[in-house]
């Protein structure tokens, strides 16, 4: 296995110092809601500890919450509660979109208040050391005391100082000296020190925690690209000063940042949008298809139709596993190779966009089996397996409606049907305007030369998946071929409104109409026939329907 290390600037050899594998991940200052762009870090890293977990490694894996910050502090003011207060909701609810994601907990969420004598220790040893030295009731560390300040950044002190924006602090000895423990302000939460009452600086907290949970010498380190100066920089210099012991972190992984119509996604920019928002409208297995779809330390672009991209993929992956235990004649297939594919793509510093690739060639297989009747159990599992090591759950999401409503959308949605029977398209966009406000997204679909299918069409997939029969030879489509065609949609939110309408002849000036209450049209050979006197098409028109309660 292969990972690129940001110190290096190379692709290495994973070598651990031993089990379990040591890491730790910078966790959110818990100033607001958590966006998605925090979502695409953390996906990423539970999917490289989910990755370890499969090749047969223990991990121990540790996240922090920044729990006093100038920013809480400022935020909580307005809001007429404590800066603690404020980090206390935030945390809950981040914790509960984690959860939403499908993202592991950690073993360890350390947070800033609970760790303070420890920042203490750690602090006094700087200042003991000559390392950091205090003035006004202010600590800061002395960046020229290190010959090799700027090895993760890859730049000199000189070039640090020319492209950073340096706040004017008289006081300091040099202007790169940053700040470990910082004099307390009136109003702000502080703690007794050595040097007075204060709060620790926000670089200090992470070499603490990371040498109280994970020891002087951690395997990796992770967080997104922008942390890598000034704060893992400064974290480097802290605890290879304090324990004397290099390296302090074995592989560095850092993240590529998303975007949002060409700018980085962050809080001081506004242009958020919040992990709750996009699991209202998604699903987290379409946020991690979004995501994984890119690699990890690429930049990734967040749009509707990239995120749209990525639902109907997730939705395939989910076809193809639905009705595991079903089968009929058996089919070799190299469940071994396609095992082999994933690693080999994960091992190559964890590949995502390829293993996603080796998924959806896996669900084609497994789909042009279920069209032949082969037995399609064993690839099933095995893309089960697979996804999961991705945090997928390939689930149909099932939501519940109340009774009387559910009659109301029913009822709305015949008589929505009625009008699109007879081309009055007037009243039914204006039924269709009458279900958005009742929490009901309608989505159309429309397919052409439909034979025998077998399609499964999960949420927020209306189209049946249909080509051209692969199974009739163009000669064979202009003779009297009967034809019976099994149309299927599994059971996907509280209720659907199923009407087929098939057209028999080629100006499509005759429908029949099917409708069924359950997910399941199976029509006789009589009613639908190829002749050879011109392509009989078969169209079906589907209704489907989700109710967002949020």
């Amino acid at each position: 296995m292969k990972i690129s290390n940001t110190l290096t600037s190379h692709k290495e050899e994973f070598t651990p110092e031993g089990d379990p594998v040591k890491m730790y991940v910078c966790g959110i200052t818990p100033q607001s809601s958590a966006h998605i762009g925090h979502a695409m870090s953390y996906i990423n890293f539970d999917v490289i500890r989910r990755y370890l977990l499969f090749r047969g490694h223990q991990v121990k894996y540790v996240q922090n919450f920044t729990d006093v910050d100038d920013k809480i502090i400022a935020k909580s003011a307005p809001l007429g509660i404590t800066p603690l207060q404020l980090a206390d909701r935030n945390i809950a609810d981040f914790q509960a979109d984690m959860a939403d994601l499908n993202i592991m907990p950690a073993d360890a969420y350390p947070r800033v208040t609970q760790e303070i004598p420890d920042i203490i220790d750690l602090v006094a040893g700087l200042v003991q050391k000559g390392f950091a030295y205090e003035i006004k009731g202010s600590v800061y560390f002395r960046v020229t005391k290190l010959n090799d300040y700027g090895k993760l950044s890859h730049r000199t002190l000189d070039q640090m100082q020319a492209g950073a924006r340096i706040e004017v602090d008289q006081d300091k000895e040099y202007p790169m000296d940053f700040v470990v423990w910082k004099a307390a302000k009136p109003g702000e939460p502080s703690w007794d020190s050595p040097w007075g009452q204060g709060r620790p600086g926000w670089h200090i907290e992470c070499s603490a925690m990371s040498l109280k949970y994970l020891g002087e010498t951690i395997d990796i380190h992770g967080g997104g690209a922008d942390l890598i100066f000034p704060h893992h920089e400064n974290e480097i210099a802290q605890s290879e000063s304090f324990t004397s012991k290099k390296p302090f972190v074995r592989y560095w992984l850092h993240n590529g940042l998303l975007q949002l119509g060409g700018e980085k996604m962050s809080k001081s920019l506004g242009n958020l949008i919040t992990i709750k928002e996009a699991l209202s409208k998604y699903s987290a297995d379409t946020m991690r298809v979004f995501v994984l779809n890119s690699h990890y330390r690429s930049p990734l672009t967040y749009s509707d139709e990239i995120i749209e991209a990525a639902e109907k993929g997730t939705q395939r992956l989910i076809q193809a596993v639905q009705d595991i235990g079903s089968g009929g004649k058996t089919v070799d297939v190299d469940s071994d190779a396609y095992r082999k594919r994933f690693i080999q793509a994960m091992d190559d510093d964890f590949n995502t966009p390829r293993a996603l690739a080796t998924l959806f060639d896996l669900a084609r297989e497994i789909n042009r089996m279920d069209a032949d009747g082969s037995d399609s159990v064993e690839p099933k599992e095995l893309l089960k397996e697979l996804a999961a090591v991705l945090g997928l759950k390939l689930e149909v999401v099932v939501e519940v409606i109340d009774a009387e409503k559910l009659k109301a959308i029913n009822g709305l949605l015949a008589l929505r049907a009625e009008y699109r029977r007879h081309k009055d398209f007037v009243g039914a966009d204006l039924t269709r305007k009458k279900l958005e406000t009742m929490g009901v997204n309608l989505k159309d679909g429309t397919s052409a030369w439909v034979t025998s299918v077998f399609t499964t069409v999960a949420k927020n997939q209306p189209m049946i998946d249909s080509a051209t029969p692969s199974n009739l030879t163009p000669e064979a489509r202009i003779s009297k071929v009967p034809v019976k065609p099994f149309f299927h949609w599994a059971a996907v939110t509280d209720a659907i409104s199923y009407e087929l309408w098939i057209d028999t002849n080629s100006d499509f000036s005759t429908s029949m109409k099917f409708t069924s209450t359950t997910p399941t049209f199976e029509l006789t050979g009589k009613e639908l026939v190829y002749e050879t006197d011109y392509y009989r098409k078969v169209r079906a028109i589907t209704t489907i329907w989700e109710y967002n309660s949020r």
